[in-house]
């Protein structure tokens, strides 16, 4: 891996004037940026709590978990606050592939003035407990067991992490942040919408210092990121359209709060949703092939009656739209 910058951040931030908060509060940020720190999306919409918790996380190096809904935007909101920090971020998933040794590191063969040797090469732990990097764990529920122990020893105060195989114990950088995403907070598949969801050790999940639920945007907020996404869209047609469009995603929601579907259309789908209508010009055809195919067969007519009471029309129809020219 690339070394990233090593300094310490050198001025304080407004989050009133960064993040448009009503806040006093200030933030420390790095002057420069280096090849870690994400990309700024301008279009991304900040929740205030979410924001708040995250940034005493990289203030007060406070361990922050991030909880909500597929779709909301989690591992976005941390890696967007990270981007107008100017702090180094890496994301990892801890998909059923990672294994403690992706973690802690291990022995390689490697060449050495053209000799085979051994050589221990550090995982992503160690190497980010030595910088100034916020370390961000995606997914964090699906972590396996023996994954999710090495992670633990990172959430206590002081933070040292021990790598047995070279009889050294690691001090953390004082600017390194840790932070994690899940959708269950660590209770399992509840609902049967997050398989793979691991029931994690509840000594663990005291562990963390904050933990920040982010929920679905009000309507007229989503479709200012859809809008901001779909920029095509973004007149008085194309606004009323795409307010039918989050009207139809909130009915899943209900439904799927209520036990009529199993599953919802988050955010993240009526995006995909206004950009498969650029290229179908049927809202129609774009729901189908956008969600309406991904649910069981028997739930079908329950979000066609959605559609045609957001739309006043039939599902089964197909109309095009005059959008405007690319």
């Amino acid at each position: 891996m690339v070394e990233p910058c090593t300094a310490r951040p050198q001025r304080m931030v407004s989050v009133r004037e960064l993040f448009g908060i009503d806040s006093d509060l200030q933030a420390p940020a790095f002057v420069e940026r280096d090849e870690h720190v994400p990309e700024i999306d301008p279009a991304y919409r900040f929740n205030p709590d979410v924001t708040l918790a995250l940034l005493a996380g990289f203030g007060r190096d406070r361990r922050v978990m991030v909880q909500g809904l597929h779709g909301t935007g989690k591992s976005s909101h941390v890696e967007q606050v990270a981007a107008r920090l100017n702090w180094p971020c890496v994301r990892v998933n801890l998909d059923g592939h990672i294994s403690r040794l992706d973690l802690v590191g291990k022995d390689a063969v490697v060449l050495r003035e053209g000799l085979q040797v051994t050589e221990f090469q550090e995982g992503i732990v160690p190497w980010a407990l030595q910088r100034p990097v916020a370390l961000v764990f995606d997914e964090y529920d699906a972590g396996r067991p023996d994954v999710m122990f090495v992670i633990q020893r990172l959430l206590e105060r002081d933070g040292k992490f021990t790598l047995m195989d070279q009889n050294r114990v690691l001090r953390p950088h004082r600017h390194f942040r840790l932070f994690a995403t899940c959708n269950t907070v660590g209770l399992g598949n509840l609902n049967g919408l997050y398989h793979g969801a691991q029931r994690l050790n509840h000594a663990q999940i005291d562990r963390w210092n904050i933990v920040a639920t982010l929920n679905y945007l009000p309507p007229e907020e989503e479709t200012a990121i859809v809008l901001a996404r779909v920029p095509r869209l973004d007149d008085e047609a194309g606004r009323a359209l795409v307010g039918r469009m989050v009207a139809l995603a909130e009915l899943t929601r209900r439904g799927f709060a209520a036990g009529d579907l199993s599953t919802l259309m988050s955010p993240r789908g009526v995006i995909t949703w206004a950009e498969n209508l650029e290229i179908f010009r049927d809202p129609a055809l774009a729901l189908r092939l956008s969600f309406v195919n991904k649910c069981d067969e028997a739930e079908r007519p329950l979000v066609a009656e959605y559609f045609q009471r957001c739309f006043d029309r039939e599902l089964a129809e197909s109309y095009a739209l005059a959008l405007p020219a690319a």
